[in-house]
């Protein structure tokens, strides 16, 4: 049974998931720099606040923002009388990673602006705006951000650059929903029938798995299991160009992720094997997969993972996932695979 606990958090640990939190809380202050042609203040101070709605792993973007910025007291005209402005907004954002706790982002979206005096064709209506920002997280929930937008007015094409910084604050961390407990009425107790034991199911293999269910009967010995008896195979999702061992750089988050699971579960080990297409000898294609198996385990030696918890083997061409008849059917073969271990 601890097995199959294991692998459930083992599953749980490698997907990338969105934010842990669904909501985002961001004061807002900053600045708005006008075109020549609006007869506006060239800049004023602005203010306000926003609220992100954190998107799912299948969005193409990471969060919907809806948010307002007024200007800080009264914005002169530069042919007398002042105004106040507001501006109403919603954008929605991707999110780019450049380290573990800095990202930058671009937004997009539209909304509407109002002037308490509209002026010198200074209108209320629509507009539309983009821009470009960096975020730095200081802890889980606590991060700080700052953007610059340009605003592009749809009545007469006015132009007004934003530059903002805020304190961004997560909140409504997700947890799976927990029916209520519903009382039922005291029922006098039936009398109590006498049970034949119930018959004990066989697991043949040990592996914590009940042969009923269990789908793979000739698990390895040692082999962490996942909920239908097969070894927990982890995809590093590692493919090698042909006739290559070295691993390219896009993969570096896949080793980083499962180091990382390593370093959380400190007493497991892990059996990675490699594999190759069918292009080639066999002794050939033998040694190669063996080399990719160790670029595999040096790059996570470089996480600081004690060698001592990896063992590695090369199969070759021996044990193919896909046909070796087609450029696809061996790229896929081409492959890294873990299982996780005693």
């Amino acid at each position: 049974m601890k097995k199959v606990l294991l692998s459930t958090i083992l599953c749980s640990s490698l997907m990338f998931a969105a934010s842990e939190y669904k909501y985002e809380v961001t004061p807002i202050i900053g600045g708005a720099i006008t075109e020549g042609n609006t007869n506006l203040d060239d800049h004023y101070g602005v203010g306000g606040l926003s609220l992100g709605f954190n998107l799912d792993d299948k969005s193409f973007f990471n969060q919907v923002e809806l948010g307002f910025l007024n200007s800080l007291g009264e914005v002169d005209y530069d042919k007398g009388g002042d105004t106040q402005i507001t501006r109403l907004f919603t954008n929605v954002i991707k999110d780019f990673e450049i380290t573990n706790n800095s990202s930058i982002y671009g937004l997009v979206g539209a909304g509407v602006e109002l002037f308490s005096n509209e002026d010198h064709r200074n209108d209320s209506g629509l507009f539309g705006n983009y821009g470009i920002g960096y975020k730095y997280k200081f802890t889980d929930d606590i991060a700080l951000k700052t953007d610059v937008r340009h605003l592009i007015n749809a009545n007469h094409g006015d132009n007004t650059l934003l530059y903002t910084v805020g304190l961004a604050i997560s909140f409504g961390k997700k947890a799976t929903n927990v029916a209520p407990v519903k009382e039922e009425p005291v029922k006098k107790m039936a009398p109590v029938k006498k049970e034949e034991p119930k018959k004990v199911e066989m697991d043949s293999d040990g592996d914590g798995v009940v042969d009923s269910i269990d789908q793979c009967p000739n698990t390895p010995k040692g082999d962490f299991v996942d909920k239908v008896g097969c070894s927990l195979k982890t995809d590093l999702n590692i493919n090698f160009k042909f006739d290559s061992a070295k691993i390219n750089n896009s993969y570096e988050s896949k080793i980083k992720r499962f180091a990382e699971f390593m370093k959380a579960f400190p007493t497991t080990k892990a059996k990675i094997e490699a594999h190759t297409d069918s292009i080639g000898t066999k002794e050939y294609n033998d040694k190669l997969s063996k080399r990719r198996a160790l670029s595999t385990v040096n790059a996570l030696k470089a996480y600081k993972i004690d060698t001592k918890r990896l063992k590695w083997f090369g199969y070759g061409e021996s044990r193919p996932i896909a046909t070796n008849e087609t450029k696809e059917g061996r790229a896929k073969n081409r492959r890294v695979e873990a299982t996780i271990i005693k």
